[in-house]
């Protein structure tokens, strides 16, 4: 993992020296600590000098144009891999943060083409293919999680990209004078020209589900998408264009094979993602939570490694009913592995909920975000790369929301949504409607609750940009809400763990997201993924990966009901620390802001340990959110 940013001055002004790279660099050295480089380019000539990051004084006046790179490094640790790099002839210029884990599959045959390689790198495997193949067929080669640039001084062309679905993340923004990417969006308050604002338009959207589809809570920067690259030039401006469409994937409804032939099936291919995942030549773990999907890729991670080479870390709780320690000692002590674990308690949580956030550059959008923080950072004393299972819930059909949203007019669950809306039939009415009940099958503040909140409100702005996304998916029902959570609610994970992880150095990769397992995903029959014949009650998702589990650990560990990674927030915001910090910090700057009514904040703040669950959550999205303003937004 490393961390890129770049700009360039579109109305040709010569790039000041190299001290705002310098300093736009130093506010992610997290992401990669062990190199630095820098580049200045221009566009308009098509040349291109190294700069020296360590002397700020050196002009150069002929480029309007430049890019710089933190390297965090994982593949040829020698200066062989420095980046940016560029291609034998000088005219291309590449900035690669990620693993593209099938790269030297590529290698031969480009040797074969006449290319030279100088490394044992994946990024000048990459540079070869684009010059080879040209971008777009370079992408298409591509097995891994990503973000490039690649800046093509002969074309005048700037690109970048994004992987599949997400893993890793790009920026960009243009002031009309400005054009600007980075890995992180703090880097952006170097440049002379931008001022960070709030996007009011994005507001509704994020209290009702954490995230937004499209651009950001900042005005004027946008997130590239997943599966999406961007071209820019001096002449045309911007352009962005999918590379991937997740319609690729359809299941055709018909089951030809037993569950044991899928199974195996599965396992071939899972196991050649984990095996190419443990590629690295520095010490690796697995994140490991005691549940299915972490239990699964450690399972495969152990087995595919040298013996006594792979550890686990883990967080747990005091509290029982939060902890998943006991799966976790099942795990290793059946597997044999070194395994560490955490303790998460309300003085860490308050202490660096704040650091997390300008980590994170968006408010805090899941309470275990901090849990991920302490993780990383305890982990980064025994482990680099950290195998994860994210990813597997929504390509898998594992939350319970598929079952009900799939199968919404059982008593349970009609009678559930009456208690839930009986101010709102109408919202009630709505939820049985497929669109509705697809779209808001992730949410997590109840509309009612966003209504009393925020005077300005609109529902129909919360859902517009996502009832299109709905609507231009295809396949079954099945199909179309896998693809839905993939695009709405994947992504937002994987940036708190990117994020999270980058912020003390540690690279975190996700085997269920390999290219060929989400292919292979939607040859599985939805019947073996959501078998309905297990008794209600049961936890009845991702059932063919349950099987596997229960193979080695029993079935009572594998279809035990889904905890997730939860956190004691209830008690955490009623410890008295913590509730001085809420009332005497976090409450004003939500009344001096205006954007919510912080009466009924005030109310349930002072009344943490008898407000709903609902209520509850409502509350973290509003403080997470004033914490997060009162970095990026006050004077």
């Amino acid at each position: 993992m490393c961390g890129i940013a770049g700009y360039i001055n579109t109305d040709l002004r010569p790039i000041p020296g190299r001290g705002t790279m310098v300093e736009m660099l130093r506010l992610q050295k997290h992401r990669g600590p062990d190199d630095s480089g820098i580049r200045a380019f221009s566009l308009k000539s098509g040349t291109t000098i190294e700069m020296d990051p360590d002397n700020k004084s050196d002009q150069h006046t002929a480029y309007e144009g430049i890019i710089g790179f933190n390297r965090l490094s994982i593949l040829d640790l020698s200066y062989n891999g420095h980046q940016p790099m560029v291609s034998p002839d000088g005219k291309v210029i590449i900035a690669l943060n990620g693993e593209i884990y099938n790269a030297f599959d590529f290698k031969n045959e480009l040797q074969n083409w006449g290319y030279t390689f100088k490394s044992q790198t994946d990024t000048e495997i990459v540079l070869a293919l684009y010059l080879k193949y040209e971008f777009e067929g370079m992408l298409n080669r591509l097995n891994g999680m990503f973000a490039i640039v690649i800046i093509d001084l002969e074309l005048g062309s700037v690109f970048l990209a994004r992987d599949r679905f997400g893993i890793k993340p790009m920026y960009y923004l243009n002031t009309g004078k400005t054009f600007a990417f980075s890995s992180e969006l703090k880097s952006f308050k170097c440049l002379s020209d931008f001022v960070w604002q709030l996007d009011e338009s994005q507001v509704d959207e994020y209290m009702i589900f954490r995230s937004n589809l499209e651009g950001t809570l900042f005005k004027g920067i946008d997130s590239l998408k997943p599966g999406c690259y961007l071209t820019f030039t001096l002449e045309s401006g911007i352009t962005v264009r999918n590379y991937f469409n997740i319609n690729t994937y359809n299941r055709d409804g018909s089951i030809t094979c037993s569950i044991q032939h899928y199974k195996n099936s599965f396992e071939e291919t899972f196991g050649k993602s984990v095996r190419s995942q443990l590629i690295s030549d520095v010490k690796l773990g697995c994140q490991l939570s005691g549940g299915v999907d972490s239990t699964l890729v450690t399972m495969f991670a152990n087995m595919h490694s040298d013996k006594g080479r792979l550890e686990s870390v883990s967080i747990v709780f005091e509290d029982e009913r939060f902890s998943e320690e006991e799966f976790i000692n099942i795990v290793t002590e059946k597997i044999g592995i070194i395994t560490h674990k955490f303790l998460l308690d309300s003085n860490y949580y308050l202490e660096n909920f704040e650091k997390a956030t300008w980590h994170l550059e968006l408010p805090l959008n899941h309470p275990n975000t901090i849990g991920i923080f302490k993780l990383s950072q305890r982990a980064k004393d025994y482990v680099t790369v950290l195998l994860s299972g994210e990813g597997a819930d929504e390509v898998f059909g594992g939350y319970n929301r598929f079952y009900d949203v799939i199968f919404p007019f059982r008593a349970r669950k009609i009678l559930a949504e009456i208690v839930a809306n009986k101010q709102n039939i109408k919202g009630m009415i709505d939820y049985f409607k497929l669109g509705s009940r697809a779209i808001m099958a992730n949410s997590y503040m109840h509309p009612l609750l966003a209504e009393r909140l925020r005077s300005r409100f609109s529902i129909d702005a919360a859902l517009m940009k996502r009832k299109s996304l709905y609507h231009s998916l295809t396949g079954s029902l099945f199909d179309r809400q896998v693809k839905y959570e993939m695009i709405s609610y994947l992504p937002d994970l994987l940036i708190r763990q990117d994020k999270m992880s980058m912020a003390h150095s540690i690279e975190n990769r996700v085997p269920f997201l390999d290219n060929e397992v989400v292919k292979q995903s939607f040859c599985i029959p939805e019947t073996f993924l959501l078998n309905r014949k297990i008794r209600e009650g049961c936890n009845n998702q991702k059932y063919l990966l349950k099987l596997i589990v229960a193979d080695c650990f029993g079935r009572d560990f594998a279809f035990r009901n889904k905890m997730g990674f939860g956190i004691p927030l209830r008690d955490f915001f009623s410890d008295p620390k913590f509730s001085r910090y809420l009332k005497e910090i976090v409450l004003p700057g939500i009344k001096n802001r205006g954007l919510f009514n912080h009466r009924i904040v005030s109310e349930w703040i002072s009344n943490t340990g008898r407000i709903s669950h609902k209520e509850m959550e409502a509350l973290w999205v509003i403080i997470s959110f004033e914490i997060w303003a009162s970095i990026f937004l006050n004077p």
